[in-house]
C-alpha cells in the first residue's frame, strides 16, 4: 500500500503496472463499507486487468480501509469524494483513465464524471442502475444498525446485512455511519444526461438495491447495460461475466 494526501485525509491505494510494462490505466472506487481489497483485489480484478494489459489502480475511500477516518458527515459529499479520486490520478501523474465503480464507488465515478470529464475516458457503472437517480431506498436503518452496542438488537434485513459487513471488514462504523447520511446524494435526469463517455451499466439480475440499469441507460448519450446473471448487489462484483464484458468494453474503447 502507498498513501497519499488530499483535502486533510491520508488516502491508501494500490497501483500496479501489468508484467509487459505499461499499460492503460483504470481506477477502480469501491462501494460502501468494503475496500480496495474486498472489493477489487479479494474478486480478482487485479490480477484480471493486469493479466488483460492494464493498469491497475484502487485506493480506500474516505472513512474507509486504511484511509484516515472523519466522523463529520460533510466530509463525505459524493463531490467531496470524487475530489479525491481526481487527486489520485494528479498524484500519479495520469491525465486520463478508465473509471470503474460499484454501488457507492458508481455514483463517486459519476460525480468525477460531471466535475473532471477530462480525465474520465469511459465509465463501468457496477452495481447501480436507476437508483442512480430514484435513490436506493431507506438506509436510515442501516446507520441505527451501524451505531447499535449489540448488533442483535437490528431488525431490519438490509441494517443486519451491512453491520455484519463493517463487522467483517473490521470497518470503523462510526466513520460508515457519518458517510452513509451523506453520500447518497442524487443525480438528476438533466445531470445523468450530461455524462458523455461510452458508459456500461452492470447491475445482478437478483440485485435489490441498485435499480435497473436499462432506466438508466436511456437517460444517458453513450451508455448500454449488462444484465449480470443470478447474482445479488454482494456478489456480482466478482462474476466472471462482469469481468469478461468490462474487458470486451476497454477493448472497443481504448484511451
Amino acid at each position: 500500500m502507498q498513501y497519499f494526501s488530499h483535502d486533510g485525509f491520508d488516502l491508501a491505494f494500490l497501483d500496479r503496472q501489468p508484467a509487459s510494462g505499461e499499460g492503460d490505466p483504470v481506477l477502480m472506487i469501491h462501494g460502501f463499507a468494503s475496500s480496495h481489497y474486498v472489493n477489487w483485489v479479494s474478486p480478482g480484478w487485479f490480477k484480471t486487468l493486469n493479466d488483460a494489459g492494464y493498469r491497475a489502480i484502487a485506493f480506500d475511500n474516505r472513512g474507509h480501509g486504511s484511509s484516515s477516518k472523519s466522523y463529520r458527515e460533510a466530509d463525505y459529499t459524493p463531490d467531496a469524494m470524487a475530489s479525491d479520486a481526481a487527486a489520485l490520478l494528479d498524484h500519479l501523474g495520469i491525465g486520463r483513465a478508465h473509471v470503474m465503480g460499484y454501488s457507492m464507488g458508481t455514483r463517486i465515478a459519476a460525480f468525477l464524471a460531471l466535475s473532471d470529464p477530462d480525465k474520465v475516458a469511459t465509465l463501468v457503472f457496477g452495481g447501480l442502475g436507476i437508483g442512480m437517480i430514484d435513490g436506493v431506498g431507506d438506509w436510515d436503518p442501516i446507520a441505527a444498525a451501524l451505531l447499535a452496542d449489540d448488533p442483535a438488537t437490528t431488525t431490519h434485513p438490509r441494517g443486519r446485512s451491512f453491520r455484519a459487513f463493517a463487522d467483517q471488514t473490521r470497518s470503523d462504523r462510526r466513520a460508515l455511519a457519518a458517510c452513509i447520511a451523506k453520500s447518497r446524494e442524487l443525480l438528476s435526469e438533466d445531470d445523468i444526461a450530461r455524462i458523455a463517455q461510452p458508459t456500461l451499466i452492470a447491475v445482478g439480475t437478483t440485485d435489490d438495491i441498485g435499480g435497473s440499469p436499462d432506466e438508466l441507460a436511456a437517460l444517458m448519450p453513450n451508455a448500454r447495460a449488462f444484465h449480470i446473471e443470478g447474482r445479488d448487489h454482494m456478489l456480482a462484483v466478482g462474476d466472471k461475466t462482469f469481468k469478461q464484458r468490462v474487458l470486451e468494453f476497454y477493448a472497443e474503447h481504448p484511451l
